[in-house]
This record gives structure tokens, C-alpha cells and sequence, in this order.
């Protein structure tokens, strides 16, 4: 699929949400260049990890989601959380851009996949849970609605419950949640409801995470609680957790590799103007055509060894 040239890199991508944002892309599509940045409707740059709300302003009990992929895509793009301003870029390994391999009979990622912006998963902190040191993240989202939503898009989701993860020997949460606009979203309260609505859905998410590094070489995962999934209660409580993680991180009181330059944080040492978050997103290189997907993982099978 080719792009527009830069002078359409604004996209706006608020249709499915109460939050206004315009999404400018720079750089060329499936390359390295390639950067998403996000624009307030007053025309402010923010940040998605430090300058989106972590809930939303019309309730409590619902959180807002960074959609970093969406379902049944391979692009493994995430938050920079090192670069200013944490533009959604694609994940790097030894200089080449990161897919996920389509592990029979999974099809790229199998849910809406992002991040709750304004969460940090502490690598400094001893989970006690785990055992395990946090991944230095904003905590993921799995969304598990009917929708394939759009890269970048912010929606609003119930939580229902999470998975514990451990990946290379860090605390990596997976928070599984459902757009609260979705049909179902009413008939599913708790992590308890989705069996009898989407049956198999849990036991294929727990075993994609298991298997999904195996493609590049890596063991499977293993999961705290055997694997199990704790409740919506639970869940919160470890959200909050890793929102007071952010807390520290955006006030600069922790020692972090990470970029908090951010426009909207009252108490950030980093908060800059909206001149200069203008300035960060100019210096990039203008939006080009897209060049094709070469890497096999995003179009090939791949099939587990027998164990």
C-alpha cells in the first residue's frame, strides 16, 4: 500500500474515541525512519507515554490504550520511550526491523496490542509477585473487541483481568481489556466472563505469548501463577503500581535511561515548550511513499517443533 507524500502526513484518528489527537507521520513506512508523533487538537505535540492520560476523564474504571498494533498485523511497533516526545517507531534488533512470525495458526498479533500511557514497569523494582524486575515499559494491553483498530488510534477499555508474563527474566504484565464501545463490552466485567463469550480466546493468548519467540530462536516464555490469569481487581492494582512507577520516572527522582520530555507535566524537569516539541517533530525527515515488507515473518507459516 503506498502512502501520500508529506503533505498529508496528518492523519485524524479520533472517530472511535472521546480524545481528539492528529497523528503526523514522518519518514518512509517499513523503514527505519519511520516515526508516528501526536498532536493535541490545540495544536500542541504530546507525548503517548507521558502526556496521554493514563484513565479517562468520563470514568474511573476506564483507562485509555496507545493501539501500537493492531490485530493481525507483524510490525512489532511500540512507544520509543528513549527518543522526545516517544513517537511509535518499529522495534529494532541488531540493526533490522522486528516482526512477529505468523506461529501456526496465529496471524501476527491476535488482539489489539498497545500500552497505557503514563505507566512504567520499574526495572529497579522486585515485583513481589514474580520475583522479577519490571521490563521498563509502559505496561501492555491486550484488546480483545471485535474492531481491528488503527495504528496509533487512542480508545478507552475496561480492564478484565492480566497475565504474568516473564520474559528473559523480567516481570512483563499483560493486561487484557476490551474497547468499551465494543458490543460485548457490557457482558464482560471480569476476566471470568470470557470463556462463555469468546471461548478458547484466554488458552490461545497465553499460549501465543508462549510461543511467539521461538521463530527467532528464543525458548518459550514462562508465566508466573502457572499461567494463570488474575482478576480485574488484581489487574488495577498492578496498573496503579506501575502509574506511581511513572509518577517518579516523569518527576526525574529515579535513575532512568528513558526520555520524559513532555509538554503537558506541571512538575516534569523536562516539560517543553510547545515551540520546541515542534521544533523535535520538523527535524525529521517528511513523510514518504512506503517501500513493500520484504521480512518473510509477516507473510510466511511458521511451525512449532514438536515438543
Amino acid at each position: 500500500v503506498l502512502l501520500p507524500v508529506a503533505t498529508t502526513s496528518i492523519r485524524n484518528l479520533h472517530r472511535h474515541s472521546t480524545m481528539s489527537y492528529q497523528l503526523e507521520e514522518r519518514g518512509t513506512p517499513n523503514t527505519l525512519d519511520y516515526r508516528i508523533y501526536y498532536i493535541e487538537k490545540d495544536g500542541v505535540a504530546v507525548s503517548p507515554f507521558h502526556d496521554i492520560p493514563w484513565k479517562s476523564s468520563t470514568s474511573p474504571l476506564v483507562y485509555n490504550m496507545v493501539v501500537e498494533v493492531p490485530r493481525w498485523s507483524n510490525s512489532k511497533m511500540e512507544i520509543a520511550t528513549t527518543e522526545q516526545l516517544n513517537p511509535i517507531k518499529q522495534d529494532v534488533k541488531k540493526g533490522n526491523l522486528r516482526y512477529v512470525a505468523n506461529t501456526y495458526p496465529y496471524k501476527g498479533y491476535i488482539w489489539n496490542y498497545g500500552a497505557i500511557p503514563q505507566t512504567w514497569e520499574n526495572p529497579n523494582h522486585t515485583d513481589s509477585n514474580t520475583g522479577q524486575t519490571g521490563d521498563n515499559d509502559p505496561i501492555d494491553v491486550c484488546e480483545i473487541g471485535s474492531r481491528v483498530c488503527e495504528r496509533g488510534e487512542i480508545i478507552q477499555v475496561k480492564v478484565l483481568g492480566v497475565l504474568a508474563m516473564i520474559d528473559e527474566g523480567e516481570t512483563d504484565w499483560k493486561i487484557i481489556a476490551i474497547d468499551v464501545n465494543d458490543p460485548d463490552a457490557a457482558k464482560l466485567n471480569d476476566i471470568s466472563d470470557i470463556e462463555a463469550i469468546k471461548p478458547g480466546y484466554l488458552d490461545d493468548t497465553r499460549n501465543w505469548f508462549r510461543v511467539y519467540k521461538v521463530a527467532d530462536g528464543k525458548p518459550f516464555n514462562s508465566f508466573a501463577f502457572d499461567g494463570q490469569f488474575k482478576n480485574r481487581e488484581f489487574a488495577e492494582g498492578i496498573i496503579a503500581e506501575t502509574n506511581q512507577f511513572w509518577n517518579e520516572l516523569i518527576a526525574g527522582t529515579v535513575t532512568s535511561n528513558l526520555d520524559i520530555t513532555n509538554t503537558t507535566c506541571t512538575d516534569s524537569p523536562n516539560k517543553i515548550t510547545a515551540a520546541a516539541a515542534n521544533e523535535v517533530i520538523q527535524s525529521k525527515p517528511v513523510l514518504s511513499r512506503s517501500v513493500p515488507i520484504t521480512d518473510k515473518k509477516a507473510t510466511a507459516w511458521f511451525y512449532l517443533p514438536r515438543e
